[in-house]
């Protein structure tokens, strides 16, 4: 794994586009998953084992969700990786984790509280394509058949229609990518997915911090977080646009209006010394 501390936002730039590039393609088209995170100290543990606090408690909890949720859906969810998706959605704690496919999307996550501005954060950036060469045999062979490089939960009840089944897919730990249904704006305009693991127990860093190809995390200083939310904003990447309706219009006028204190020395304009003119 590499890490990286950034010192610029051109930096910033070229380390989250690094790779992008297809020969075969002839375009830009990078095979990276992001997840930015506020602090450089937030590991990449799921709301399901953080702690160990549910990671028993896995089946019951989707059990019950399934049970109860039906009459709130707006669309009928037949797999249990859409009833996964859709937990995990709306923040029931699962062992998937929220990932996206832009870089600037991560950058918001990244800034999203002030109060945070006064630490380093991190951009963890992932090729789904080097994590899929530890996938099992089934998964690949599922991949390769449907030319595709990320899971649907479609896609994958065909090999495992259960959670049980598919922790035993492989003996190894592994890690896969799955691309939620459409089934709010909230997810469309975010470019989110999941990431999955074969086991509630896993933790993905620990995975990820033993891999040497396609794993970049990318350290990004208190004193550039300013500079990277002023743009983000003037790019209209704010949680208006990623999160559709009053909560998010809200949460967005509320920290682009509040105060705007640089949270560390650096971050402060340069004070320009008027010249003396001389007579």
């Amino acid at each position: 794994m590499l890490e990286q501390r950034i010192g610029t936002w051109l930096e910033l730039q070229d380390a989250l586009f690094a790779g992008s590039w297809s020969e075969v393609l002839g375009r830009h088209r990078s095979t990276f998953v992001f997840r930015g995170m506020p602090q450089v100290t937030n590991d990449l543990s799921t709301a399901l084992n953080r702690k160990g606090l549910f990671v028993r408690k896995e089946k019951d909890l989707l059990r019950a969700f399934r049970k109860y949720a039906r009459s709130y859906s707006p669309q009928p969810v037949e797999s249990v990786w859409d009833w996964l998706a859709l937990a995990q959605h709306h923040g029931l704690p699962t062992r998937m984790l929220d990932w996206t496919f832009s870089p600037y999307v991560a950058l918001h996550f990244l800034t999203e509280n002030p109060e945070r501005y006064g630490e380093d954060g991190m951009v963890w950036c992932v090729d789904y394509r080097q994590t899929n060469r530890h996938l099992p045999r089934r998964l690949k062979t599922l991949l390769q058949r449907e030319g595709a490089d990320v899971f649907t939960g479609e896609m994958l009840a065909t090999t495992a229609s259960d959670l049980s089944t598919f922790d035993h897919l492989a003996k190894h730990p592994f890690v896969l990518f799955l691309e939620p249904p459409s089934l709010d704006a909230r997810i469309v305009n975010q470019f989110a997915l999941f990431s999955v693991m074969n086991g509630p127990e896993l933790r993905l860093d620990t995975f990820l911090e033993a891999q040497v190809d396609g794993v970049r995390k990318l350290i990004i200083p208190a004193a550039l977080k300013w500079e990277v939310r002023d743009k983000l904003d003037q790019s209209n990447i704010t949680e208006r646009v990623l999160f559709p309706g009053f909560d998010g219009l809200s949460r967005w006028l509320r920290r682009y209006y509040g105060p705007r204190a640089p949270a560390h020395a650096s971050d402060a304009p340069p004070v320009r010394k008027r010249r003396r003119v001389t007579r």
